[in-house]
């Protein structure tokens, strides 16, 4: 997660050398080549303040989550990626640029928040209780209440990280019963 959040740094920093050049590769609401923009706008962001404000929960809830193995961690991320981008890109406003890890941070957090309920395991509901209580306050960015920030990548990354939680939920091993 630290490389992940580094890199996030380091596009920031070349984008600003570049005089915001990278910001181009945002999503901009149902234009069709846009599509090609949703997995790399989840890297982008509209300054260091932007990195700075999605650093740390990336970091905490991106580390919780990769507990399970990195790759389940790297479906789950993409699931949100994919259906977060996919969601901006169908009801964002026209003529806007939406980039940045935050769909991701809240997926994170639906993921986590609802993993051990879909799993049905005791530790995994005990950590979603706890990372709600941490973190439940990010629920008001799924609300429009603040010009600039896109309440539709959080909305539509929450909805991604539970969609993940299911869609990559553990399953019981069958017994056989050895007829």
């Amino acid at each position: 997660m630290a490389a992940w959040v580094a890199l996030l740094w380091v596009l920031e920093a070349v984008d600003v050398v570049a005089g915001h050049s990278l910001d181009r590769f945002g999503i901009a609401p149902r234009e069709g080549g846009e599509l090609l923009d949703i997995v790399p706008s989840a890297f982008i962001h509209f300054g260091f303040g932007h990195v700075a404000s999605n650093s740390v929960p990336l970091l905490v809830l991106g580390f919780i989550a990769a507990l399970r193995g990195t790759g389940r961690f790297l479906a789950v991320a993409c699931t949100v990626v994919v259906i977060g981008g996919l969601g901006v890109w169908l009801v964002a406003p026209a003529h806007t640029n939406t980039a940045g890890a935050s769909g991701l941070v809240f997926g994170l957090f639906g993921y986590l928040l609802i993993r051990g309920f879909v799993d049905r395991r005791a530790l995994d509901i005990v950590v979603g209780l706890i990372v709600g209580a941490l973190y439940g306050s990010i629920l008001w960015g799924v609300l429009p209440t603040a010009t600039g920030v896109s309440w539709q990548g959080h909305l539509f990354g929450l909805i991604g990280g539970v969609a993940a939680a299911f869609l990559f939920r553990e399953r019981p091993a069958t017994v056989s019963s050895g007829y």
